[in-house]
C-alpha cells in the first residue's frame, strides 16, 4: 500500500465525534426540517443507533483478546470507512472501538465514506465500496491489514440468501438476527488472528 493511502482522506473523526454526529442526526423534533438525503436515511440511522448503543455497552473483549492486543508495541493508526445509515457498521463499529481501546499505541479514527470516495476506493471489496472496512497502518503510514465489511461466517450467510432469491429485506432480518446471537464475538476473533498474525510478523521482522 502507498504512503499517501492516508494523506487522501478529507476528514477524520474520533469515535466520540462520530457518535456525537450520530445522535444529533437521530435527535430531531420534526423530520420534515432534515435535508432529503437524511430523511432517507433517518428510519435506519435510528435502528442502528439503538443496536450499536446496545452492542457498545454489552460487548466486552475477553482475555485471550487483551492478551493479544498488549502485543502491539508501535504506533498504529486504525481507520473505519463507514456510514450512520449502514446496518453492519451499526453491529461491527461498536467492536472494532472498544478492541482500539485496549493499546496506548492504537491510534482509532473514522472516515465517511461518501465525504471520502477516493481513500475508499483503495481498499475496495470486490469492486464494491462496502462497509464498514477497518484499514490498519503502522507509524509510517504502510498498510498492514484489512478487515471487513462483515464476518466470514455472516457473509456467507448473505450469499446464500442472496443465492436462494431471498428478498433483501428478509436477508437483511436474518443477517441482523445472525449479528444478535453472535454478540460481536466473531468480529472479535477475526480481528485478533489479523493482529495476532501482524505482531508475529514484527517479532520475525526485527529477528532477522
Amino acid at each position: 500500500m502507498p504512503k499517501d493511502s492516508i494523506p487522501c482522506i478529507n476528514c477524520d473523526l474520533t469515535h466520540y465525534e462520530f457518535f456525537n454526529e450520530f445522535t444529533r442526526q437521530i435527535s430531531v423534533s420534526d423530520i420534515n426540517t432534515l435535508a432529503d438525503c437524511d430523511k432517507k436515511f433517518y428510519e435506519y440511522r435510528k435502528l442502528n443507533y439503538q443496536r450499536s448503543t446496545r452492542l457498545g455497552k454489552t460487548f466486552i473483549p475477553v482475555e485471550e483478546t487483551k492478551q493479544i492486543f498488549s502485543n502491539i508495541k508501535s504506533p498504529q493508526k486504525w481507520i473505519v470507512i463507514t456510514e450512520s445509515w449502514c446496518g453492519d457498521s451499526a453491529q461491527n463499529l461498536p467492536v472494532i472501538a472498544k478492541l482500539a481501546q485496549l493499546n496506548n499505541n492504537i491510534d482509532f479514527k473514522i472516515v465517511l465514506r461518501d465525504s471520502n470516495l477516493e481513500f475508499m476506493d483503495l481498499h475496495l471489496t470486490n469492486t464494491a465500496r462496502a462497509i464498514p472496512k477497518l484499514v490498519v497502518f503502522d507509524e509510517n503510514n504502510i498498510e498492514l491489514f484489512q478487515w471487513g465489511p462483515r464476518p466470514v461466517e455472516a457473509q456467507n450467510l448473505f450469499s446464500r440468501l442472496k443465492n436462494d432469491g431471498m428478498e433483501k429485506s428478509e436477508i437483511n432480518k436474518a443477517l441482523h438476527l445472525w449479528y444478535g446471537r453472535n454478540r460481536g464475538k466473531e468480529v472479535e476473533r477475526e480481528i485478533n488472528e489479523l493482529v495476532s498474525c501482524q505482531c508475529s510478523y514484527s517479532i520475525i521482522e526485527k529477528i532477522s
